[in-house]
């Protein structure tokens, strides 16, 4: 008899968690917004804000449970997001045709260097935390030897 999966029920609770950190996300990001033209700040308050967050992530002064639902979600409906350029293809058309070969040769390779940029920032990090753990564990197993060398 084949069994089946049961459907996946959303969880009331883990969807309030959800919103309610999208909303904080949200208010961090409107109140970086607002920092930065009150300092008339060259800087975009949206990277001021991910500036701020990272170093509030980094000290651990923000544990990373407490933005890590919204922040999925956010990263997951991204999609979302891209619909104000599809209406300005469809807006400006006109302008597209005359320059559209070269916006989107600049479009690829911006996005290549993006790309390039993260995947090389992402393996130094994976390799930095690899040489951290191989630390601990080496450090681990001399404390053990030091202690079975005490105990005989």
């Amino acid at each position: 008899m084949a069994t089946f999966a049961k459907p996946s029920r959303i969880n009331l609770k883990q969807t309030a968690i959800t919103a309610g950190q999208i909303a904080l996300l949200c208010l961090f990001a409107w109140g970086c917004q607002l920092l930065a033209k009150q300092i008339n700040s060259p800087i975009p308050g949206s990277v001021i804000g991910l500036g701020l967050l990272l170093l509030l992530l980094a000290c651990k002064l923000v544990p990373e449970s407490s933005v890590n639902l919204g922040s999925t979600w956010l990263i997951g409906d991204l999609l979302l997001f891209f619909i104000p350029p599809v209406v300005a293809v469809i807006k400006y058309q006109a302008l597209l045709e005359h320059y559209g070969v070269v916006l989107i040769g600049s479009m690829l390779a911006a996005s290549c260097c993006v790309l390039v940029g993260t995947a090389f920032t992402v393996d130094r990090l994976f390799k930095f935390e690899h040489k951290q753990n191989l630390k601990k564990q080496l450090a681990k197993l001399h404390l053990e030897k030091v202690k079975q060398g005490a105990c005989q």
